[in-house]
């Protein structure tokens, strides 16, 4: 990165007159957007950063980007944004276009989606390896198996990154977007953002420094000061609490195979899948224990647990309303979490530490060795952030999984009698061999958090996929009958 790259860089404040009318019918057609449904009626800009001075042949800003959504609360959805400015598209860059902009400082040039492009996804691999500070973009990374924000004073060893390696964007349907770097470095950059400790690089930094070797440890990340919390704290450096995480720059698994892909190319030959899954439980458990060690855990007492069901069953009266088929289960479903909470009174406790938040197929990957390694620690987006990063049972991951395996079964036509059963059952069993516990003897915790996940699986089915909604409805059965 050159000395003029390094310096802080920012854009003019007439940037969004050019880019508000396209970014207005862009934004909402996007995988990662959060607000579909909603119109976009204006942006304001938390931060922009020029990366690449814009000449004839190419310009790249970085923008952190608020959407308002009147049917919102709260000031609306922060978004990061690689704008890519061109005089023309060539061919292949089509797919990335956002428009022609037609007035403010842009005018007469093409702006698109920089990921698609080799030479500004490189950008990003160059401020990583030389740690750049750009405006208020911070390129941090990890050359001594050190902490979040800790680095090598030489920045060589297993956190060096080489150069020359040749960028890819992943085109799959996907919650934020990937760049593939030769067939060595995979880089995340998440989409919609919000400052403080992001568990997708908070826990796998930690899982580095336990050696456990069930989660690619983070090379280098990015970061982007909050301006509204260095104004407040009198400009001084912002903490890890008052910035955004970006990115976070990973090994890349050169032949992996996705968990779900590989569960459905096995279910499509009939192929018995009980010993990957007997894998996988040994390898979520190996992950616990870790972050066990790594992070505080908490008893769950009578006190605490009673929240917890508290909104288990305000999430299932919300899903009645909105789904009435599931009305005549509804008292059914609700016994499962009465039945924790009687326990709990009863004197019953648990153990809550950090856990993965969003487990299922999609989220492991096997190497050609057979091992399996879990990835996108970031837990579900929709939830605050705050709320993300609380100890919880390890058995929400457990029941995440196991539904996982039902949503497989049940892509089958016709199912294969008993597969999804032995699956979990083989789950649940390699869990135990590696923890000393099987998930299976406490049932109740174990029924309440797989309901509490089977309805929040049948309102997203019949708001997005009702063809679906059959998969989590026929959990629904299942769970609510008495044992």
């Amino acid at each position: 990165m050159s000395e003029a790259a390094t310096r802080s860089a920012t854009t003019s404040p007439d940037l969004l007159t050019s880019l508000d009318p396209l970014l207005r019918e862009w934004l909402p057609r996007q995988r990662w957007f959060a607000g579909k449904g909603r119109p976009v009626t204006g942006f304001s800009l938390v931060a922009a950063t020029e990366l690449l001075p814009v000449t004839a042949q190419l310009g790249l800003y970085h923008l952190l980007v608020r959407a308002h959504q009147p049917a919102l609360q709260g000031p609306g959805d922060c978004y990061q944004l690689l704008i890519g400015i061109r005089e023309a598209l060539p061919p292949r860059l089509a797919p990335a276009l956002i428009g022609h902009v037609d007035r403010g400082p842009l005018t007469g040039r093409t702006v698109y989606d920089a990921l698609y492009d080799a030479r500004p996804a490189e950008v990003l691999l160059e401020a990583m390896r030389t740690r750049a500070r750009i405006g208020a973009l911070r390129f941090d990374r990890d050359g001594s198996g050190g902490g979040e924000g800790e680095t090598g004073d030489d920045g060589e060893g297993e956190g060096e990154i080489p150069v020359g390696l040749v960028a890819r964007v992943v085109t799959s349907e996907q919650s934020n977007s990937s760049i593939v770097y030769g067939d060595t470095f995979i880089l995340k950059l998440l989409r919609r953002v919000v400052p403080g400790v992001n568990p997708d690089l908070e826990l796998p930094l930690a899982l580095a420094r336990e050696g456990c070797p069930r989660v690619p440890a983070p090379v280098a990340w990015i970061r982007a000061d909050d301006p509204e919390a260095t104004q407040t704290h009198h400009d001084m450096a912002a903490s890890a609490e008052d910035s955004y995480v970006l990115g976070v720059l990973q090994p890349f698994v050169r032949g992996a195979a996705d968990g779900w892909e590989l569960a459905l190319r096995e279910l499509a030959k009939g192929e018995d899948f009980s010993e990957e899954a007997r894998a996988l439980g040994r390898a979520t458990a190996e992950v616990h224990l870790a972050l066990a060690r790594a992070l505080p855990t908490v008893t769950l007492g009578h006190a605490q647990l009673r929240p917890l069901v508290d909104g288990m069953i305000e999430r299932l009266d919300a899903a009645i309303q909105a789904v009435p088929a599931l009305h005549s289960y509804g008292p059914g479903l609700r016994s499962a979490y009465e039945a924790l909470a009687d326990l709990a009174a009863e004197g019953e406790t648990w153990t809550a530490q950090r856990i993965h938040g969003d487990l299922h197929l999609g989220q492991c990957l096997r190497s050609p060795s057979g091992q399996w390694s879990l990835i996108d620690f970031e837990g579900e987006p929709s939830k605050p952030l705050a709320e993300r990063r609380l100890p919880q049972p390890p058995a929400r991951d457990i029941a995440g999984m196991l539904r996982s395996f039902d949503y497989a079964a049940h892509s089958l036509r016709p199912h294969l009698p008993g597969w999804a059963a032995k699956c979990r059952a083989a789950y649940c069993a390699g869990y135990a061999e590696t923890s000393g516990r099987d998930p299976r003897t406490d049932p109740v915790l174990l029924r309440a958090y797989e309901t509490d996940k089977a309805v929040y699986e049948v309102v997203y089915e019949a708001r997005h996929r009702p063809d679906w909604l059959p998969v989590p409805m026929s959990a629904v059965h299942r769970l609510a009958a008495p044992d």
